[in-house]
């Protein structure tokens, strides 16, 4: 019988001057402050590093004798009290705003599967959850009335190792949890905080617990307790579990768990954003909440809810996005459609695919776009994709109007910054840069930095880069048990002065990391190249069950085993947060080359162009919009897309070495009389003021506040106000429209003006239109027209309002319109009827008609 043990934690005995260690170690506005970071590590460096940066496990193994040394040190006390009124300003003190959402009214909860904020925190997975760490370490700095919501994983994340062959393993093991600055949310009564979650298979418990993010609460669930069944504590094991039925049911306990643990704390809040479809169940339960508390119908809920809930979609892939088979959410769906009163046939139409098929799978992501108002991609380019994959959700709307806007995606830059780049941004640009780093004047003191200095800074970051990977790789080797030869050769990988490329992401198929493969031979000549040395880091995970990602790894891991090669072209296991903020810093180069228009955004380039590092990539995600010849390069554009991605690889990989060998390398070792590579260091500038300007989470955090953020409040406390009565008026409108729609006929337009037509002429149009029960106040009538380059298709339509001409009688009306023509070419022509009113009413889906032959 295994033995039954209790167990406390012995903390260091702090001396009263040092009290304020304590209080920075349990919040992690220390993680992004070089200041702070630095006030940990000078206690003891080597214990510092040992212990991955966590200060609660730096504080269990320091020596009482150390932190008397500190208490008495003076420089030490005055370093501490620096760090500590800092914190008082941007953490204590209240910060008024004079615009944006109000801290007293406004509450903006932020639900997310993931959160990275830091390694020592292992809530994330990759991208997406480093983003919404960056995303509250913003709102932090902005103070923003924000709380986020998430999942307590007991294993979190897998660890990657490479066996002998090179293929990747996973490990997963368990977090301590007394290493990690979380406490238990007690509730009014002062017992921890438990909170029950309706299931098919039992209710789940799940207890709440707190991480301070600055100024923002971050509150996570866990289900490892004792009145669970093993199958519910099993739910907060993994991050992102292959079991289906587990998957499910951490969505279940993040939307609909999270917004009840937000009524238990009294946070009632006026903004709901989801960060991608995972979230999406927080709409049901957010629905009962509304109902109850307002006394209000479902479809008055319905209006409210939809109306201040934000969506942001991060996957240009439809598999990427989870469904699930109707047989599994069904038991689910029965639950809140008694508690809604509603047929459960209603309920899963929210969230089918194709709701008329009862067999369509549940998508979560399309629950999530019938739940939100506001439904943004994180990059120009994917926002395109977006409105195409979605489409059908809008059935009959032309693409280029699907209600999905875009929010490009910023990063947090103090967390990436180098420790070299920030002291000289502090000297020519002040000891606030970074709350200013849209300033253009700001701005403009990168350009007075020194040449000499940014590049001696950027060479400091390499050789850090190059020492952790010799590091990492003896560490690889090790665990393999490799000979000592082997060990030997590890120690002295890469070259400190060499062109130094990096690559490091998830390792799914569209990224492509075998590119370089296609051409052995010139890959081959790029690295032996004594004259122009250049070298290659490559690290990242392959998801458990993604086989060929394993492959792509595999075939990188023997390639680097070839003769002459082991050198100058590596694979780091176990990609994180410590090693990509590294990378980032201390790459000449980070190259990214997905097969477009797959890559959603890719902030890990942004990260490496505010530390100077320039990028080279395939025009997709934020490259395609943050490319310019004088701050990287790029190979591969909208006009060399292929529909057989083999050839597609094919001519991608021809074009990246053509800009490596004729353009990267030759500007890379520029340099005159042994100096500087002056254009090198020149484009390092504009990367830098590129990235502060137009890519920071400040900018992007900013944007969600003023487009989505304060109209979604606007509209909460509105459509409540006077007993609901705004939202109960929409609600009867909408009704109203939905009940008569189908009366609605429309002729297609006729012209009034003849041809020929040449440009500046204009040509006049009318349309007769039949609206039943509906009256011209009820809808727009609108000409469609467009360039043609078929009979039947206009491509990227313009839409020109249409006005009431004449009343003929018997609901029938002749509407007309102008156009004046201002380009050559072959147009087309068509009419429609829409709802009238704004996105939210014009764009219900389905109440679209478009015009018919005769009426």
């Amino acid at each position: 019988m295994k033995k039954q043990i209790r167990t406390f934690q012995v903390f260091p005995n702090i001396p009263h001057s040092l009290a304020f260690l304590e209080t920075l170690s349990r919040n992690l506005w220390w993680c992004w402050h070089m200041e702070a970071v630095e006030l940990f590590r000078r206690v003891n460096p080597r214990l510092w590093g040992g212990t991955g940066g966590n200060p609660l496990l730096f504080s269990t193994y320091i020596s009482q004798e150390q932190m008397e040394r500190a208490a008495s040190d003076k420089s030490f006390l005055a370093h501490l009290e620096q760090v500590r009124e800092r914190f008082e300003a941007e953490v204590s003190t209240p910060l008024e705003r004079k615009d944006g959402l109000s801290a007293n009214q406004d509450v903006v909860a932020y639900f997310s599967m993931e959160f990275g904020i830091h390694e020592s925190l292992p809530l994330f997975a990759g991208g997406l959850g480093v983003l919404a760490g960056d995303h509250l370490k913003a709102a932090s700095d902005l103070s923003l009335p924000l709380v986020a919501v998430g999942l307590l994983y007991r294993q979190g994340y897998f660890r990657q190792y490479l066996d002998n062959e090179g293929w990747q393993q996973e490990e997963f093991p368990d977090t301590n949890l007394y290493h990690l600055p979380i406490r238990k949310v007690r509730g009014e009564d002062g017992k921890k905080l438990i909170i029950t979650i309706p299931s098919p298979d039992g209710d789940i418990k799940a207890a709440a617990w707190k991480v301070q993010v600055g100024r923002i609460p971050l509150y996570l669930m866990d289900t490892d307790l004792g009145d669970n069944s093993q199958h519910i504590r099993n739910i907060t094991a993994r991050l992102y579990d292959s079991d289906p039925n587990i998957r499910m049911k951490q969505e279940v306990l993040l939307g609909i768990g999270g917004i009840k643990m937000l009524e238990a704390l009294n946070i009632i809040p006026s903004v709901c954003h989801m960060n991608e479809g995972h979230c999406a169940f927080a709409g049901l339960e957010r629905l009962t909440q509304e109902i109850g508390r307002n006394n209000i119908d479902l479809k008055t809920a319905m209006e409210v809810v939809k109306r201040s809930t934000v969506f942001t979609t991060h996957t240009p892939v439809a598999a990427g996005h989870d469904e699930f088979t109707m047989d599994m959410v069904k038991p689910l769906l029965d639950i809140y459609a008694g508690r809604l009163g509603v047929d459960v046939n209603e309920v899963a139409s929210w969230g089918r695919v194709y709701p008329e098929n009862p067999d369509s799978p549940f998508s979560m992501a399309v629950l999530a776009l019938n739940m939100s108002n506001y439904c943004n991609g994180v990059s120009r380019l994917h926002g395109k994709v977006a409105r195409r994959m979605w489409n059908h959700v809008w059935s009959g709307l032309p693409v280029e109007e699907v209600p999905i806007s875009h929010v490009t995606n910023g990063v947090h830059i103090p967390s990436w910054l180098s420790f070299e780049n920030a002291t000289l941004f502090e000297r020519y640009l002040g000891p606030e840069w970074h709350l200013h780093s849209l300033d253009r004047d700001l701005l403009d003191g990168i350009n007075d930095i020194y040449d000499e200095e940014l590049w001696r800074a950027h060479e400091m970051n390499r050789t850090r880069l190059i020492r952790t990977c010799r590091e990492l790789m003896v560490r690889q080797f090790g665990r393999r048990s490799a000979p000592k030869s082997v060990m030997r050769e590890a120690e002295t990988v890469l070259d400190q002065d060499a062109l130094t490329i990096a690559f490091a992401r998830r390792f799914a198929t569209y990224k492509r990391a075998n590119l370089l493969l296609h051409d052995i031979d010139r890959l081959e000549a790029l690295l032996k190249s004594e004259k122009y040395p250049i070298q290659f880091i490559f690290a990242g995970k392959a998801h458990p069950k993604d086989n060929e990602g394993k492959e792509l790894i595999r075939r990188l891991v023997h390639f680097s085993q070839r003769t002459g090669m082991a050198h100058r072209f590596i694979f780091l296991e176990d990609y994180d947060m410590h090693l990509a903020r590294h990378m980032v810093r201390g790459a000449d180069v980070w190259l990214n080359n997905p097969r477009r228009p797959f890559e959603a955004c890719g902030t890990s380039g942004m990260k490496a162009a505010v530390n100077g590092v320039l990028n080279i990539s395939i025009l997709d995600g934020w490259w395609d919009e943050g490319y310019a010849p004088e701050r990287g390069w790029c190979f591969g554009g909208s006009e060399d897309e292929y529909p057989d991605p083999n050839y597609q690889d094919v001519v991608d990989s021809a074009a990246l070495y053509n800009v490596l060998e004729n353009e990267v390398i030759p500007c890379f070792y520029e340099r005159k009389g042994g100096g500087v590579p002056v254009r090198w260091v020149r484009m390092m500038k504009e990367s830098i003021k590129m990235t502060m300007k137009s890519f920071c989470s400040h900018k992007m955090v900013e944007e969600y506040e003023k487009r989505f953020y304060l109209p979604a409040a606007h509209n909460h406390a509105r459509l409540l106000k006077d007993n609901a009565s705004e939202a109960r008026r929409i609600q009867a409108r909408v009704s109203t429209l939905k009940s008569k729609w189908n009366q609605i006929k429309i002729e297609l337009p006729q012209q009034i003006t003849t041809g020929p037509f040449r440009v500046g002429n204009s040509v006049a149009l009318t349309t007769k239109v039949f609206l039943g029960e509906l009256s011209p106040d009820d809808v727009d009538v609108e000409l469609y027209f467009g360039e043609v380059r078929t009979t039947d298709d206009i491509e990227s339509g313009f839409v020109n309002p249409m006005n009431v001409k004449e009343d003929l009688g018997n609901s029938f009306y002749l509407y007309e319109t102008t156009v004046n023509l201002g380009f050559s070419g072959r147009y087309g022509y068509t009419a429609r009827v829409t709802p009238k009113g704004d996105t939210s009413i014009k764009y219900i889906p389905k109440l679209i008609t478009w015009a018919e032959s005769s009426v």
